[in-house]
């Protein structure tokens, strides 16, 4: 049997890892705690964990899966938008939630069934994990300034 390359296994542990510490960091934080907007204009939780899934979608692309969701609809997620002029557009915590445990499944599904990346598509690749890893950390500050303990021990 062919295993997989040492490049799909790095990206599974940072998927894995990343996903860890969003979801570590989003537990127990209701939608009008995802809403506060840090110094009345930083971004505020709910969008910074939007904005994770949006940019995660171009990576299911790249592996080959379908996104979770239509970025048109939602592209109040994206990068260069200012979420304190859309907040009245932004999902609800719970729904988004939802969308990033349904892209962590897609992922390590499509993952688990690809034995190399074309080498086209590594740089690509390399850089949504950056971006993730970047997100998920910011969202460990969110959930401090909110003031609830750190959930990263």
């Amino acid at each position: 049997m062919e295993t997989q390359s040492n490049e799909i296994e790095i990206i599974k542990n940072q998927v894995a890892g990343t996903y860890y510490v969003a979801t570590s960091n989003i537990e127990g934080i209701t939608h009008e705690e995802s809403m506060v907007f840090p110094n009345g204009e930083a971004n505020c939780m709910n969008w910074i964990l939007g904005h994770l899934i949006y940019i995660r979608n171009p990576l299911l692309n790249i592996l080959g899966e379908e996104s979770v969701w239509d970025s048109e609809k939602f592209s109040f997620y994206n990068r260069g938008e200012n979420p304190l002029n859309r907040k009245d557009e932004l999902v609800n915590f719970e729904d988004l939630k939802s969308y990033l445990k349904q892209s962590q499944d897609k992922l390590e599904t499509q993952l688990n069934t690809l034995k190399n990346f074309q080498p086209e598509m590594i740089k690509d690749i390399s850089t949504l994990s950056l971006h993730e890893i970047y997100h998920s950390g910011q969202l460990g500050y969110l959930r401090r300034i909110l003031g609830k303990p750190g959930a990263i021990k």
